[in-house]
């Protein structure tokens, strides 16, 4: 069977036995501060394990998109080198909410392998947990004993806490769990060692293959367990690995699968699979990182410098790097790979198919950009070592590795390959402590403590009422502390909000909540799953009792302008520029409107006229908005609004409609767009390969702007006299005034030229080098070009001239070529030596370098010293 077919038997399988079939959450996770990324197939039901939300649905199955590369669950290192991690991997799962439980999980399971599949049931082993005592857990009689009517008891192996209790992270739904290991060895190797020694142990043929997971508790803060509600059934069973199994295979990586996208490596790159391990890695790791890329992509995850977008460009840049360092690529790869894998798994997952141009466009970008880089970084490389050996160096010191590894993208090991290659070692510990020093002061900027639940009114649920309301009576159902950034505040759950939680491009809503007694202010209101949070500086001294919850009106009307604004010019652009237009971000506060949105060249100002004039008009003819609640996900398309790729929808939506805009929306918005008042874009900038961004501003705002627009030309109209065409006399102003510029440079030129007349009959030979040492009253870029005519019109040339402009002083110091290689001259180490004359620093490189200071008086003693060294 193809992974294709395997992954739809499992599906057929589990609906017939009463699930239905989901579609995998977007890969990027959004409403939930403990996770950047989906790295298990549970992570979005979480709220349904902790009883935040009823599903419709008590038994569901689905495989996820999941990826494990930061946090916790960090494969990346493993990913290429061994035959079965990946970055992303589809995650097989059957749930269960609060409906069957170990009994069906684990007989379902055996069915689907043995009686489906038709794994032999002596190549199976099953672990189940053996309790721990810090928990206060005992052991797993019952999977134990239902695991007994399947399989012999000396392939019932008892697991620790490590191995057998699953725990998504430090706190959360966790359990017991049950998992499922084959044995792939063929039989002379069964006869060695026995399978059952072999559970656990990293072994690449003997692998867990499935995770049955009971979820009965939930990790608090302090890291005791509480129950759940209901108990839950969480599964997990390795496509991958599963399809490595069915297919006989002896690595994931000669599925076909994989192997398809390996091959097109081969003919890319001439080099076969199979003949060196080397290679073989590299061609791993591209076939293994193109998924997640083009995944990511798709889920609207486009790579960037900070957060997940900086997780999807280090592993681009991974695949890009084995590609060069190992396969000797040079160009651009990786984008016609996300082809071959678009079409490759375009069915299921049709997202794919629908973005393959974006896809292939973005990580185009991206490669040639790190090539770039790439090159940029090994002209630094041959710096440092020509450095290094001028100095009589040989090791490369640990700050220099690491610049190379932050800044260009080397991995340590190609640094010290091309090291090695010119007679030179790198300082490993050094650069080990950097990354250490940045990692530190990475987790400190991120780091977040936050204290289990007290419960208030735990009877009561929470709703939010903002749609329909500003104001409310309200009651606290529970609140937390954290502390983050050496900052403490608190997080207040209420049993019914008007304050909107961030989401969906808009900023959450800001207030206040107060009694008889005591007003506290509310920060911000942001979505934890599906939990809307308030949070605060403090908390009331009497949590009991009812309080009233106030919005900002003011600032949630300006937000609510740009919003309304937001959806206006989304139609606007699709009109304009074509039907490809997909919203790719926004953000919606009180201040402007910022929209993100896929196009593949820079927007003409006539083009952005025309988005102005067409929002402007909806503006005007005032259309009221048509707000629908709880439509079903298939009507709402029906009448026209796009689904955005990397959202999760449900069953049910609320439709946006301002006339031919029609979205998916659960923001807030005006009633009619004529409150919108005025529109202005600001600003139109390309953020990333093939993603524009658009900056407007509304209302207030865009009122503000136009006022100073019209104060400054007034201003600038009345200093030139008031004449009566302002641009015309400007336009004469500027021709005039580069045609004086023109003869001032010439004049420059002339000058320049006589000053070096004059400077060549100062050059005076010392042991045979011809030295120039001047203090001159002149500009820096004109010293640059004297000494560089000199240094061409002089041999054995070294000059330094000093020189002033304003309260600082300068020094530029050239050495001749030959001089650099032969006697092993620099002028970026002389400058700094002699820079403590004029209380400055400097730099630069071995033939020319400058430095800058205050102490003008200094120079002379600078120009000396640097003359007594020859």
């Amino acid at each position: 069977m193809t992974v294709s077919e395997i992954r739809q038997q499992f599906f057929d399988f589990f609906e017939s036995k009463g699930h239905k079939i989901v579609p995998s959450a977007p890969m990027v996770v959004k409403n939930d501060p403990t996770l950047m990324f989906t790295n298990a197939g549970m992570n979005q039901f979480k709220d349904f394990f902790l009883g935040y939300q009823v599903p419709s649905d008590k038994r569901v199955a689905n495989s996820q998109k999941c990826l494990r590369v930061s946090g916790k669950h960090n494969d990346l290192e493993e990913v290429g080198v061994d035959t079965y991690h990946h970055t992303m991997f589809e995650m097989l799962g059957n749930w269960s909410f609060g409906d069957y439980f170990k009994e069906d999980a684990i007989s379902w399971a055996w069915e689907l392998l043995t009686e489906v599949y038709k794994i032999p049931k002596e190549n199976l082993y099953v672990t189940v947990f053996e309790g721990d005592a810090s928990d206060n857990v005992p052991r797993d009689e019952e999977s134990y004993s239902i695991w007994k009517k399947f399989i012999s008891e000396d392939r019932i192996i008892l697991a620790s806490k490590k191995d057998n209790f699953w725990e998504m992270g430090d706190t959360g739904p966790c359990g017991p769990c049950t998992e499922i290991h084959v044995d792939l060895r063929d039989e002379a190797d069964k006869k060695k060692i026995n399978g059952r020694d072999l559970v656990n142990n990293d072994h690449p043929q003997v692998i867990e293959i499935w995770n049955n997971v009971f979820m009965q508790f939930n990790r608090k803060a302090d890291s005791s367990l509480e129950n759940l509600p209901a108990t839950h059934v969480d599964t997990g069973m390795g496509l991958e690995r599963l399809a490595m199994a069915l297919q006989g295979k002896q690595s994931n990586y000669d599925t076909d699968l994989f192997l398809t996208l390996i091959q097109h490596m081969v003919k890319v790159s001439g080099i076969p699979y199979g003949k060196s391990e080397e290679t073989d890695i590299a061609l791993r790791v591209i076939a293994d990182h193109i998924r997640t890329i083009a995944f990511s992509i798709a889920d609207g995850q486009i790579p960037a410098n900070n957060g997940a977008g900086y997780v999807i460009r280090r592993i681009l840049r991974r695949a890009v790097r084995y590609g060069y360092q190992t396969l000797g690529l040079k160009e651009s790869f990786l984008s016609d790979l996300s082809l071959v894998l678009c079409k490759l798994m375009g069915d299921p997952y049709s997202e794919l198919i629908k973005q393959q141009d974006l896809i292939s466009k973005v990580i185009r970008e991206e490669e040639n950009s790190f090539f770039r880089t790439l090159e940029l970084g090994i002209r630094r490389m041959d710096l440092l070592m020509h450095e290094c050996k001028s100095q009589n160096i040989t090791l490369i010191a640990g700050n220099s590795v690491f610049e190379l590894y932050d800044t260009y993208g080397f991995p340590v090991d190609l640094t010290s390959l091309i090291a090695r290659e010119n007679g030179l070692s790198i300082d490993e510990q050094g650069f080990n402590s950097e990354l250490q020093i940045q990692k530190d002061r990475s987790r400190a900027a991120t780091a977040i403590e936050t204290d289990d639940w007290v419960q208030v009114n735990p009877d009561e649920t929470s709703k939010f009422i903002g749609y329909d309301h500003t104001s409310a009576e309200v009651r606290i159902i529970k609140y937390r502390k954290v502390s983050q950034k050496q900052k403490e505040f608190y997080q207040l759950v209420l049993n019914q909000t008007p304050f909107y939680p961030e989401g969906g491009g808009q900023v959450g809503d800001k207030g206040i909540l107060r009694n008889e007694t005591s007003s506290i202010v509310i920060f911000d209101t942001k979505k934890e799953n599906n939990l809307i949070i308030h949070l605060s500086e403090k908390i009331p001294s009497d949590l009991s009792g009812n309080f009233t919850a106030e919005i900002d009106v003011e600032k949630r009307q300006l937000s609510a302008e740009n919003h309304s604004a937001t959806h206006l010019l989304h139609h606007a652009l699709r009109k304009v520029l074509g039907k490809h237009v997909e919203q790719k971000g926004s953000l919606v506060n009180p201040a402007y409107l910022r929209f993100d949105f896929s196009h593949f060249s820079k927007m003409t100002d006539e083009e952005i006229a025309q988005i102005e004039t067409m929002v402007t008009k909806a503006i005007h003819q005032n259309i009221s908005l048509e707000e629908r609640r709880a439509v079903p996900i298939d009507e709402a398309k029906a009448m026209g609004a796009m689904a955005l790729f990397g959202e999760k929808y449900g069953d049910s939506v609320r439709v946006i409609k301002f006339g031919d805009s029609v979205e998916l929306c659960g923001g807030i918005h005006v009633s009619a767009t004529g409150k919108i008042g005025l529109f202005k874009i600001t600003s139109e900038a390309a953020v990333a390969a093939g993603i524009r961004r658009i900056e407007a501003i509304t209302g207030p705002s865009a009122e503000k702007y136009f006022k100073e627009k019209t104060e400054k030309f007034d201003a600038i109209s009345s200093l030139l006299k008031n004449p009566p065409d302002v641009l015309k006399f400007i336009d004469e102003l500027l021709k005039k005034n580069q045609q004086l510029t023109k003869e001032i440079e010439v004049q420059q030129r002339e000058n320049a030229k006589n000053i070096k007349l004059e400077l060549k009959t100062k050059i005076t030979a010392i042991n045979g080098i011809h030295f120039l040492g001047e203090i001159l009253d002149l500009k820096m870029h004109s010293i640059k070009d004297i000494l560089f005519q000199l240094k061409e019109e002089n041999s054995n040339f070294i000059g330094v001239i000093g020189n002033s402009e304003g309260d600082k002083c300068f020094l530029s110091l050239i050495v001749s070529d030959n001089l650099v290689a032969e006697k092993n001259l620099n002028a970026s180490q002389i400058i700094r030596q002699v820079s403590k004359h004029i209380e400055g620093g400097g730099g630069g490189q071995a033939f020319f370098a400058t430095s800058g200071g205050k102490r003008k008086e200094g120079l002379v003693a600078a120009i000396q010293e640097i003359k007594s060294l020859f």
